[in-house]
Formats: structure tokens, sequence, C-alpha cells
């Protein structure tokens, strides 16, 4: 088949194997590629078991690979075969010299750049997939335009707005598409035909253009504005356990006020994920780099109440349980950072689990989808950690339970005959606000919600 445009994608994680499944699902007139230096991630992406678990993403690859997606490593061939390149590689936290916790470790970039620039033997169109410091595009211009080929490369900022869980729902329904370009007759040229591309099933009014550098701010200020949210009904969750105030009818009485609107507004242990920590800490450290100091200090208050919120979930459960949990069984009902995903990266979980292991806890984690990212964040523990599937097997002989993931498998067990299964008193620790409370103490929980008076049987 004679495909319109040959698209490339680099970069075969999270964000880029769904994007490219979905615009390979939407437009079969294009030929879409990713490809990846890891061959077990391309080997599980040709296979039955994707490396990537989000809702209805089998179905389109299943759909689409081997017609006008595909996955494969030959880098330098399939960059040579495009005319469109996405880059869509690792972009984490630097944890080494200049800017390490806040800056981004921009090498896996800097490397593919030099790749494109090295293999290219036609003019390109080079689209930011990753999340980037704001004016990044401007060194990756540099690097490509610095070869001696005398080929012409145009840069676009495209950043993705996914949520883990609801990434088809989102790619196949966005908000908007946010397309970011040179103000300039190539850079305009370029854009339009990224735009053509997604006007393929997104509504034109969805398409957002703007310059380069609003486009790649965008993003970061999009993450840190959602993450602050968190952090603000979190650090209300607190004041509502010392007042006796419950923090469900507070977010809704805010929530019904049109200019705040009720999204975000459900407290838990902390958010996690990928994203949330590392764009905030990377705006924090952009605004001290322009001596924006003030606004650093705001923006790190947000990191540092997601913190705290995961400390107090952990010192509360200390204390609930007669301020020892030496010797005791506590099964984690989740480990992901949210329902409907695998994904650990960040998650509030790691942070839980090792401070039990601290206060010399065992524990049981039980989880639908992330046990082996669980295993391998935990690999330093395994001697005082045991990982089960089964629920009901998870919880035999344990004293306590602390949901950390709102799966929706944990809302509808039979919480009686886990109370039997259970060591007494029996603790139930709800870090996500899911389970009935009140059903829960009547069969004989004691149980301590986030942002609401505790439900207990000790006089």
């Amino acid at each position: 088949m004679n495909f319109k445009k040959n698209i490339l994608c680099i970069g075969a994680g999270y964000v880029g194997g769904p994007t490219m499944a979905m615009i390979a699902y939407k437009c079969p007139q294009y030929k879409i590629t990713v490809v990846d230096i890891n061959e077990d991630k391309i080997r599980a992406w040709n296979s039955e078991s994707l490396p990537v678990y989000e809702p209805g993403l089998y179905e389109i690859v299943k759909k689409t690979r081997g017609k006008n997606l595909f996955f494969d490593t030959n880098i330098p061939k399939c960059i040579k075969e495009s005319e469109i390149i996405f880059v869509s590689v690792n972009t984490p936290t630097k944890d080494y010299g200049v800017g390490a916790g806040q800056a981004a470790d921009l090498q896996y970039w800097e490397k593919t750049a030099r790749t494109i620039r090295e293999y290219a033997e036609s003019p390109k169109i080079v689209i930011e997939k990753s999340t980037l410091p704001v004016r990044t595009s401007l060194a990756m211009e540099r690097i490509l335009s610095s070869g001696k080929k005398n080929i012409a490369f145009e840069v676009l900022s495209n950043p993705e707005f996914l949520a883990e869980g609801t990434a088809i729902r989102d790619l196949e329904n966005p908000d908007r598409v946010l397309i970011g370009s040179r103000e300039t007759e190539s850079g305009y040229i370029a854009r339009e035909q990224l735009v053509e591309i997604y006007a393929n099933w997104v509504p034109k009014e969805k398409i957002l253009t703007t310059n380069l550098w609003s486009s790649e701010l965008s993003k970061l200020a999009a993450n840190a504005f959602l993450a602050q949210r968190i952090s603000s009904i979190n650090a209300i969750s607190a004041l509502c356990e010392k007042t006796e105030a419950n923090i469900d009818e507070v977010a809704t009485a805010i929530g019904m006020d049109a200019r705040i609107g009720s999204k975000f507004l459900k407290a838990s242990i902390g958010f996690g994920g990928s994203c949330f920590k590392k764009d905030i800490m990377n705006l924090v450290y952009l605004c001290r780099f322009y001596g924006l100091k003030e606004v650093a200090e705001y923006w790190e208050g947000v990191v540092r109440i997601n913190e705290y919120q995961k400390e107090r979930f952990t010192r509360n459960m200390l204390n609930a349980m007669f301020n020892t949990l030496a010797g005791k069984k506590i099964c984690l009902f989740g480990f992901a950072f949210k329902a409907n995903t695998g994904d650990t990266r960040e998650t509030p979980s790691i942070f839980i689990a090792e401070k039990l292991i601290e206060e010399r806890a065992n524990i049981i984690i039980t989880d639908p989808k992330a046990l082996e990212n669980a295993k391998n964040d935990l690999g330093h523990l395994n001697s005082h950690i045991e990982y089960m599937k089964d629920p009901y097997k998870a919880v035999q002989g344990c004293d306590a339970i602390a949901l950390l993931t709102e799966w929706d498998i944990y809302k509808s067990l039979d919480y009686r005959r886990i109370f039997e299964l259970m060591t007494k008193p029996s603790f139930i620790f709800d870090g996500r606000n899911i389970l009935n409370h009140s059903e829960l103490y009547e069969i004989g929980f004691n149980v301590f919600p986030i942002g609401k008076p505790p439900f207990t049987h000790f006089k």
C-alpha cells in the first residue's frame, strides 16, 4: 500500500505507544512506526502482552498492527524513511550535578536529536512529544542544524495531556490538542501538516496553535495546576480531621462554585505518577534560573504538601495501632499510583511501604496490575514483603488493610469474609475514601478515612 506519509515515533513508552496507536487507528492513510532501543519493549509491543496497560489499548493495537502500525528497533532505517518524527523519550528529573532533584535530565533527548541528525537524508518535521523545559526546542534546532548535510529541519512542540488509566479516551476525545511552532513561514507550513493529522478525528476548534515557548510552558503549567488542586484539598483534609469536619462535604461545597469546579478535589494519600512531581520541580528550577525566587517557593510548597500527606497517613496508622507496628501484618490494597494502570512511578505506595518496614511491620501487597512493578520498586525490602494477586489470600492473618489505589475491585469485596480472616482488632485505613465506612464499622472494623472522623470501637 502506498501511504500518504511515513510517521516515526522514537520512544515506545507510556506516551509514544498509545499516541501512535491512536493516530494509526484514526489515520489509515499514514504509515506509523514506533522505534525504541529497548528490544524487549518492542518485542512486547509485537506480542499479545503489551508493555503498557491501558483500557482499550490492546484492541486498537490489534486492529492496526501489521497494517499501518509497526514496532521496530532499526532506528537509522526508520529515520531515513520518515517525513515526520515524534520524539517521545524519557526526560526524568536529574539525580546528579547542577539542578539535581529539580532540572530535567535531557541526555536521552539530546542523544535522540543527534541520532536524527546523523541518519536523516531528507527534510524532516521533528515534534517534541516528551515534556521538556521551556526553550528546549531552541537547543533541538541548534543540534539538528549543526550537521554537514544541509538538510532542513522544522521543530514543533506537541505536548501530551494524557491521564493514565483513561489515555485511550483522552486521545480519542481530547480537551485540546496543542501545537507550537516557530512564527515563520516554514514553521506555519510544518504546523499545518500536524494539524492535518489530528483533524482526521479532532474538531478544528479543539486544535490550539501557539508559538513554541507557549506550548512548552503550557504542559508544565497544566500539570502544576492539577497537582496544586490535589495538594490544596489534601491540606484541607488534615484540618478536617482536627476539627471533625468531613472532607467530602467540604469538597462538594467548594466544587459547586462554578469558578472552582469539582474536578481534582478528591482527598487521598497524595499524587504520584511520572509527571506531576517531575514537572513541578522542573518548573521550580526554571523559576530559580530566571530569578523568580517567590514563584519557585510557591510551587515547591505543592510538592511539600504532597510529601506531608504521605507522612501523615503513615503516622496515623502508627498512632491508631497503639503506637507500634513491629511484627504486625499490614495488607496494602493497591500499589499503582492510580487505578486502571500498572504504572508505579512515584506512587505514594513506595513511600508508605518503606515507612511501614522502618517500623518493622510485615507487608503483603495485592494489586490487579502492578505486582511485578512493585517487586522491582521494593526489591531491596523483599525479605519483609509478600505479593499476592488474590486479596482474600493477602488479608489472611493481617492486623490492618491500607487501601492505597482506588481500584473498583476493592469496593465490591466481601468485607465480612475479610473481617473473619483478619486478626482482631482489625483496622482499615482508606487512603482513597472509596469504601462504605459506616458499613465496615458495623462489620467490626476500626475505620480511618482521609479527612473525616474515624469510626472506632475503642472507648
